[in-house]
C-alpha cells in the first residue's frame, strides 16, 4: 500500500501592477519567491483590486498593460507556471466574498489603526476611501482564502501579516468550535528589504532612481555610470570609503568577494577611479538582464502563451477559494 506524498506548505504573495519591474522588485521579492517553488506550493497573485485604492481615473487605460508586463518579467526571473500558482485577483471573486464576510468579525478599530491609513486620512480625509480603509482586510483574505503557511514580504509589510494573524484568529474563536479553520500565517521576511536606486534612496518608480529589469545595456551602462559617488571624494586621487558611496549597495548585491575587496582597497587608497569601480558592476548588472531579455522574448513573442497561463493559474487558484469558501459559509450557518 502507497502512502499519498506530504503536500508541501502553502505561500501567498503578491505585486500590485506597476508595469514593467526594476532591480528592487527583483532583489526584495522575486528571487525570494523563484527560490521558494523548490519546497513550497507557491501562489503568486496580481493584486490589481489593490492598486485601486491609489489609482487615478486616468491610470485605467494602462492597467491591462501594466498586470501582462509584471507578469512577464516573473516568469523572465525565473517564476516556473508549471510549479507555481499564478493568478489575477480581480478575476477572483471569492475574495471579495471570504472580504465581506470577514468584515462582519472585524473591528473597525484594527482597520483605523493601520498606519497608512491614519496619514492619508489625516492629511486629505476625502482621499481616504472605504477601499483603503479595508486594504489590510481584503489582504487578510486573500492570503486566508488558500489557507497561506506563510507569506514572504518585506519589513513594510510584516504588520499587514500580523493583521491577517488577528483576524484569523478572531475567526476562529468565534465560529471555528475549537479548530483553527483559517490558519494563522507566518512571516517569512526576504533577505534583502532595501535596494538602493541611483541616488542612494530606497529604488522606486516614483524616485525616477530605478534600473528595470530589462533595461537595455547601453540604458543600463549610462545610468550607473551617472550615479553620484562618495560625496568626500571631490577628485581622482582622493581616498573614498565605500560605505559613503551609493554605488556600493548594489556592489555588494552583485559583485563577487575578490571584485569587493578589490574596488574597496582601490577606493580607499584612491588607486582606482569611479568610472573603474562602476564597471565591473554594469557588466555583473548587464549579464543578469541578458538572462531576463531571453526569457522574456520568448513571451513577447507569445502574448496568447502569458494569457493562457494567467487563466490556467486563475482556475487552479478558484478551486483552492472555493473549497475554503464553503468551509467559512458552513461555519457562519450560510450553508443553505
Amino acid at each position: 500500500m502507497t502512502t499519498a506524498p506530504t503536500p508541501l506548505p502553502r505561500v501567498l504573495s503578491g505585486m500590485r501592477p506597476t508595469g514593467a519591474l526594476h532591480l528592487g522588485h527583483y532583489h526584495g521579492a522575486l528571487k525570494n519567491w523563484v527560490r521558494l517553488q523548490e519546497q513550497h506550493d507557491c501562489f503568486y497573485f496580481v493584486a490589481d483590486w489593490h492598486a485601486l485604492t491609489t489609482a487615478r481615473p486616468q491610470d485605467r487605460a494602462q492597467l491591462e498593460r501594466h498586470v501582462y508586463d509584471m507578469v512577464i518579467d516573473w516568469l523572465a526571473a525565473g517564476i516556473d507556471p508549471e510549479r507555481t500558482t499564478l493568478f489575477i485577483q480581480s478575476r477572483m471573486p471569492e475574495h471579495a466574498e471570504l472580504f465581506t464576510l470577514l468584515a462582519m468579525s472585524t473591528p473597525l478599530s484594527w482597520l483605523e489603526r493601520i498606519p497608512s491609513f491614519k496619514d492619508l486620512a489625516e492629511k486629505s480625509p476625502e482621499s481616504a476611501s472605504f477601499g483603503l480603509l479595508g486594504y489590510p482586510l481584503l489582504q487578510a483574505a486573500d492570503i486566508l482564502i488558500y489557507k497561506a503557511s506563510a507569506v514572504p514580504v518585506g519589513e513594510d509589510q510584516a504588520a499587514h501579516v500580523e493583521v491577517t494573524r488577528e483576524v484569523a484568529r478572531r475567526f476562529n474563536h468565534l465560529y471555528g468550535q475549537g479548530q483553527a479553520l483559517l490558519p494563522e500565517p507566518q512571516t517569512l521576511l526576504t533577505d534583502t528589504a532595501r535596494i538602493a536606486g541611483l541616488d542612494g534612496r530606497k529604488m522606486s518608480k516614483s524616485h525616477g532612481n530605478a534600473i528595470a529589469m530589462r533595461e537595455s545595456p547601453e540604458s543600463t551602462a549610462e545610468k550607473i555610470r551617472t550615479m553620484p559617488t562618495d560625496p568626500q571624494r571631490a577628485r581622482r586621487g582622493d581616498p573614498g570609503e565605500p560605505q559613503r558611496c551609493p554605488v556600493w549597495p548594489l556592489h555588494e548585491l552583485y559583485s563577487d568577494e575578490a571584485t569587493l575587496d578589490w574596488a574597496a582597497q582601490g577606493c580607499r587608497a584612491a588607486g582606482i577611479g569611479c568610472l573603474d569601480c562602476k564597471q565591473p558592476l554594469i557588466e555583473s548588472v548587464q549579464r543578469q538582464q541578458a538572462q531576463w531579455r531571453e526569457r522574456a522574448d520568448q513571451y513577447l513573442a507569445n502574448p496568447k502563451q502569458v494569457h493562457w497561463i494567467v487563466e490556467v493559474g486563475t482556475e487552479r487558484a478558484r478551486a483552492v477559494a472555493r473549497k475554503t469558501l464553503r468551509e467559512v459559509r458552513a461555519a457562519m450557518g450560510l450553508a443553505y
